[in-house]
């Protein structure tokens, strides 16, 4: 068997906007202002290592907790209450691989209620196998344990797995995970495959990585 391991965010969907709008009014509301500078620069990173860059000695475990629950429940209400759509060539691809016997699974820095909100508003709780977020791995990106964790769920061997990443730690991870990576997006010369989209990848690129 073989499988594709889904990077989220900027990857199969954009919720850039929703991120930046939960992060500033909840932090607002803990009298923490920050930029959009701030928030562009920590942008796929975990909620722990985005919070002690801003909060320094102030973020405390308990603080982390607080305020990133809060913000992530503030994101799933904007996700469920506006809708969110797949990025072009997401859904045409996800649905392609699952009908070619392809495993999939999201391998995401998001929280695991984060992730499973979105797959059910983008329409892939059907096809997506497996879930893996930040909750089910002790380190983040460029770590590989978050790829490894969800080849593993799948029963998939790294060898076998392909990841798709629109961030440059993604697809270190991937390489350190032991597997071949498609970087979507400018700045990802170090992936075994870089595309501008998903919809300019050649309809065969999946299965040539993994022979």
């Amino acid at each position: 068997m073989n499988a594709v391991l889904w990077d989220l965010d900027g990857t199969l969907a954009d919720s850039r906007e929703f991120h930046w709008r939960a992060w500033h009014d909840t932090m607002a509301k803990h009298g923490a202002g920050i930029s959009e500078a701030q928030f562009n620069a920590s942008f796929g990173q975990r909620n722990d290592a985005i919070l002690t860059r801003w909060l320094g000695d102030k973020a405390t475990p308990e603080v982390i907790t607080q305020i990133g629950d809060e913000k992530e429940a503030l994101y799933r209400t904007f996700v469920e209450a506006e809708g969110i759509t797949p990025l072009p060539g997401a859904a045409d691809w996800v649905r392609r691989l699952h009908e070619a016997g392809w495993l999939q699974a999201i391998a995401s820095s998001a929280p695991r209620a984060n992730i499973e909100v979105m797959a059910r508003v983008l329409g892939f709780s059907g096809v997506i196998r497996a879930l893996v977020g930040a909750e089910d791995v002790r380190r983040g990106k460029p770590d590989p344990d978050v790829f490894l964790a969800a080849a593993a769920r799948l029963a998939v061997p790294p060898a076998r797995s392909v990841v798709v990443e629109d961030a440059a730690a993604g697809i270190e991870a991937a390489r350190r995970a032991g597997m071949k990576s498609i970087g979507v997006g400018l700045g990802l010369s170090a992936a075994d495959i870089c595309v501008a989209a998903l919809t300019d990848l050649p309809q065969d690129v999946f299965d040539r990585l993994v022979t």
